[in-house]
């Protein structure tokens, strides 16, 4: 009897293991089509995995300038830009020598890159106080990232940002007179967009987009690591996916090269000769620097003032996406001092206010 019942109970623990190792396996490929479904027709899994990554660098990257960051920088946080937008925020920096004083300085405006699909004002924090020690006021928006929000959003929000920051001008230390727009990476596309609303009517129309500066307070750009036309990008190789992905999320179509509208992100197609000066640079090791490369060679055939700073193709070490923020290396310090005096030849420190 005993052995019978040794027997019975042996056979039924072995069903038991073999139905809850049926369901894992059910489990585990229902998981598994599940992933492959999101990540095929859905961009917002892989922006997901590109967005932790990059933004995990990011904060890498801003923390290692916190040593270059001199004293003597005042900040004001979190201003909102566009009221009902609680994307639309924005930092301001400026020397603290003069809070609690009228004086007014040329302000740049930059916007954080990170693909259109990650990045935060706060991750530039460190760059945009080291950029005010040198006697501007510097500020840092943020705006809406894809895939929650898609193209244009990104472009109205900067607008709307130097909209606002002209009206409040007196209050964050900023001569209306002067503004200047910089960006890297998603981040530099947007500027030289907003930028090229500011000069060019026609494209403003096109975007449905009014320009919140008249063209003559846009002084000039700087422009890192750049896109700058989205209709000739290698989506082949092993940056491949990772292109696909990003675009995807940003334009809101699969199909992006096909949409009529996201043809306007591309904005070498539709830059002229009233663009402002510019300052343009990328890293040999940049996967995109030929868009940064080839836009400044447009900017230079309709006689747009720029300035440059490219790498040889065998500058060791590599200078990937992004280089000009690491001033531990003799790249990222160029890149500033160029950027600096690229400003300092634009004369920015007149006496004369625009409203």
């Amino acid at each position: 009897m005993s052995n019978t019942s040794d027997t019975t109970g042996s056979s039924s623990l072995k069903r038991i293991i073999r139905k809850i190792l049926l369901w894992i396996v059910i489990l585990l490929v229902a998981i598994f089509v599940t992933l492959y479904i999101a990540f095929k027709f859905f961009p917002l899994p892989s922006a997901l995995v590109i967005r932790y990554a990059f933004d995990m660098e990011a904060a890498e990257i801003n923390d290692n300038l916190q040593k270059h960051v001199p004293a003597g920088i005042s900040e004001i946080l979190n201003q909102q830009y566009k009221a009902g937008d609680k994307d639309a925020m924005l930092d301001i920096y400026f020397p603290s020598s003069i809070a609690n004083t009228q004086k007014l300085l040329p302000v740049i405006v930059w916007i954080h890159g990170g693909g259109w699909i990650s990045g935060n004002k706060g991750l530039i924090a460190n760059y945009c106080k080291i950029l005010a020690a040198q006697g501007y006021t510097v500020v840092s928006i943020d705006y809406s990232i894809a895939p929650e929000k898609s193209y244009p959003v990104p472009v109205r929000q900067a607008n709307a940002a130097l909209g606002w920051l002209k009206q409040n001008a007196n209050r964050f230390h900023i001569n209306p007179a002067h503004f200047v727009l910089a960006g890297d990476s998603g981040g530099a596309h947007i500027a030289s967009q907003t930028a090229n609303i500011i000069t060019d009517s026609s494209y403003a129309k096109l975007l449905d987009i009014s320009p919140s500066l008249h063209h003559t307070q846009l002084s000039g750009l700087l422009l890192y690591c750049g896109t700058y036309d989205t209709q000739n990008i290698d989506r082949g190789g092993s940056s491949g996916d990772f292109l696909k992905t990003v675009l995807w999320a940003y334009s809101g179509k699969k199909h992006f090269m096909k949409d009529e509208f996201f043809k306007t992100a591309s904005v070498i197609n539709y830059v002229t000769g009233n663009f402002p000066p510019s300052f343009i640079s990328a890293g040999n090791g940049d996967l995109l620097s030929l868009q940064s490369q080839a836009f400044a060679r447009k900017l230079c055939t309709l006689n747009v003032k720029v300035d440059t700073l490219f790498f040889p193709s065998g500058h060791k070490p590599s200078l990937e996406l992004e280089y000009q923020f690491n001033l531990d290396n003799d790249a990222g310090k160029k890149a500033l001092q160029s950027s600096v005096e690229f400003l300092s030849a634009l004369n920015l420190n007149d006496s004369t206010v625009s409203k």
